[in-house]
Order: C-alpha cells, then structure tokens, then sequence
C-alpha cells in the first residue's frame, strides 16, 4: 500500500484529525526551513518561522480545498508567515557569503544538479545577489520543484507572469554567476 499523499494528510487534518499534520511536518519542515534560511539567511529566524507556518496550518486548515495544491498553498502560509515577521520585526541582513558556506543543506536534492562545491558555492553567492523577489522565485521553482500554476497560487498572481519572472530570474542569476566566475579569475 503506497503512502497517502500530501493532500491525503490535509484533507484528515482538516476534517478534525491532527495527527497526519505530524508526517506532513517531518516532509516539509527541512524544506520550509530552506526556503527560509536562503531567503533571509537567519537560521533562528527560519526555523521560528517554519513553526509558525504549521501553527497556522492548524488555524487555517478550513481554507484548504484538497485539490492537489497542498504545496502551493503551504508555501503561501510560509510567504504570509515571513511578511507578517518583517512587517511585525523588521528586514534581517542580507545572506553573506561566509554565511552560506555555513548553511549546508540537509537536503541533498536541492544541490544534485551542481558538479562540485565551489560551483554550487558560486550559485548560491550569484543567488544572494538576486534581489528578493527573483530569488524568492527562483527558490520555489528550482530548489522546491513548485510547477508555475503552483507559484501563481503561492504568489497570487497569473501562471504567464510567474513564467516571465522565473525567465528573467534566471537570466540575471546566470549573469551574476558569470561576473562572480569572472571576479574569481582575475
């Protein structure tokens, strides 16, 4: 028997069974705390706020549909969860490079596609570069695998638009890791 999906689990949680809420933690917790810790580069604070995503999971698991979009809609919770710290705490600084060589992922997948270290290095320093709203992007269509109707959802805004922006995110990114390798040349 094969393991109940994502949607499977919030739809019993929803209904009135919290329990399935602990598998769907220990899924996206690492994740949620990746998305986070790249966008703002605050381990303390990502991880404060993957907790919050799940406390809101609970206080909003009456507005999940159960159509097959239950990471586009956490990762919606999880980009209201960080606008409400920032507005409520303010702007964290900005990821530096020393920082994150420290951020190893835990999560492997996301650095599968790298051949080696010092490149994957040089993506992630490309990618603090970025400003946020591209890397935000970036990090939900390429480290978190979202499809583009999933981003709309989670940005709230047309499948085309989340299209052009992924294009010309990455097209920025590959021109910041081309100045990077350049400056590391010289």
């Amino acid at each position: 028997m094969s393991e109940p999906t994502d949607d499977a689990l919030m739809v019993q949680v929803r209904d009135g069974d919290p329990e399935p809420l602990a598998v769907l933690f220990e899924r996206y917790q690492v994740p949620l705390y990746n998305y986070f810790v790249r966008l703002s580069g605050q381990a303390s604070t990502s991880e404060d706020l993957v907790q919050e995503v799940f406390l809101r999971v609970l206080k909003y698991k009456h507005t999940f549909r159960g159509q097959g979009q239950f990471r586009a809609w956490l990762f919606q919770i999880a980009r209201s969860a960080r606008a409400d710290h920032y507005r409520k705490y303010g702007r964290e600084v900005a990821l530096s490079e020393e920082s994150l060589e420290m951020l190893a992922s835990p999560d492997p997948g996301a650095h599968d596609v790298l051949e080696d270290e010092q490149r994957a290095a040089l993506v992630r320093a490309a990618l603090d570069r970025l400003p946020e709203a591209k890397r935000e992007v970036l990090l939900l269509s390429r480290f978190h695998n979202l499809r583009y109707h999933e981003i709309a959802r989670a940005l709230g805004c047309a499948e085309g638009t989340v299209k052009v922006r992924v294009h010309r995110a990455m097209k920025d990114l590959r021109e910041q890791f081309l100045q990077l390798t350049r400056e590391r040349v010289a």
